[in-house]
């Protein structure tokens, strides 16, 4: 099992769309780079917000693709091709309509259930084989509101739901770093 070299949270750059479901992504990679003192900056060639970082003994990527969510895979492709980083060592961390808020699931692979950003991802790798941690916003039941629904905030109690769940997805982060995905999928997974 190869060891995780970037992590990818997925969410919409500006202010706008800082506190909305869509960007739980950015969310998880903000506080684990506060967690590991990593510094996401700029890099336009990458066209989104890199860190490069040592966390649990090993250096890792962060990224936010700051392209809009639809466009993700340009900067996702740009930063694995320029550090060749396979698909299997790429975590894509993001929101979830299909998971309740307080829950949060790790997977590879899989299709993109209808998310513009891992549908973009999938296209710019040529593969589904990369790692996923879902977190879980609810859906709002009817197909037609889940664009209205992604782009707004969460209410206070789902948002402290989804606040734990990240939390406790945190707890599994030096497995995921070291490849030991069984572990964190048995750990994140039984509660």
């Amino acid at each position: 099992m190869s060891e995780i070299r970037l992590i990818v949270g997925l969410g919409n750059p500006g202010r706008e769309y800082e506190d909305t479901r869509h960007n739980a992504g950015f969310w998880w990679v903000e506080a684990f780079a506060r967690a590991h003192h990593c510094n996401l900056k700029q890099e336009s060639k990458f066209h989104g917000k890199l860190a490069r970082c040592t966390a649990h003994g090993r250096e890792i990527y962060l990224l936010e693709p700051q392209t809009f969510m639809n466009v993700s895979g340009r900067s996702v492709g740009a930063v694995a091709q320029f550090y060749k980083i396979e698909p299997t060592q790429i975590l894509v961390v993001h929101d979830e309509l299909d998971l309740p808020p307080g829950s949060a699931k790790l997977k590879l692979g899989g299709g993109h259930g209808g998310h513009n950003g891992l549908k973009d991802i999938i296209a710019h790798l040529g593969t589904k084989d990369f790692w996923r941690l879902r977190l879980g916003v609810g859906h709002p039941g009817d197909r037609a509101e889940v664009v209205n629904f992604v782009l707004n905030a969460p209410r206070r109690e789902e948002r402290e739901l989804i606040d734990r769940a990240m939390d406790k997805a945190h707890t599994v982060a030096a497995q995921l770093v070291e490849g030991k995905m069984e572990a964190a999928m048995l750990k994140l997974h039984s509660s």
